[in-house]
């Protein structure tokens, strides 16, 4: 089934792209939760008007990332928790504390764009990525520090 897609999805394209794909993707996922419409010859001509209009939209809001990536590459966030007696953090550090720590030094970025594989359970320096766009990724420090 042909399908154009409304909003970027992973792995399958950006918004404006037209698309074949499974039947059951496009009526189970990507219809339903708004993501693309299907192809018809009316929603084709729509597409090409706006064409131009998402690629403006579009260079703006890259070039916006890329700003905000910028001035993210210079943040440091630190966060102390408590250790036992191995050295084993009691807790964690998620998404949800490093989008708390980021908003609170001003930067409002939502947990998802956090790519996180595995909450950090370790004390030391680590190094978090946050995807603001399609070509737009931050590299962030995260220090995890014991408190006895």
């Amino acid at each position: 089934m042909k399908v154009i897609l409304k909003s970027d999805v992973e792995k399958l394209g950006r918004a404006g792209d037209v698309k074949q794909v499974a039947t059951g993707y496009a009526r189970n996922f990507l219809i339903p939760r708004k993501l693309a419409l299907e192809a018809t010859p009316a929603a084709l001509k729509w597409s090409e008007q706006g064409t131009e209009r998402r690629a403006k939209r579009q260079t703006t809001l890259l070039a916006l990332a890329k700003e905000t990536a910028g001035k993210l590459a210079s943040v440091h966030l630190s966060f102390t928790r408590p250790v036992g007696e191995q050295g084993k953090l009691f807790g964690s550090v998620g998404k949800s504390d490093i989008a708390e720590s980021l908003k609170a030094s001003g930067f409002t970025i939502d947990k998802k764009t956090i790519l996180l594989p595995a909450a950090i359970k370790d004390v030391g320096d680590h190094e978090v990525e946050v995807k603001l766009a399609h070509d737009a990724v931050a590299k962030i420090k995260v220090s995890v520090v014991a408190r006895g």
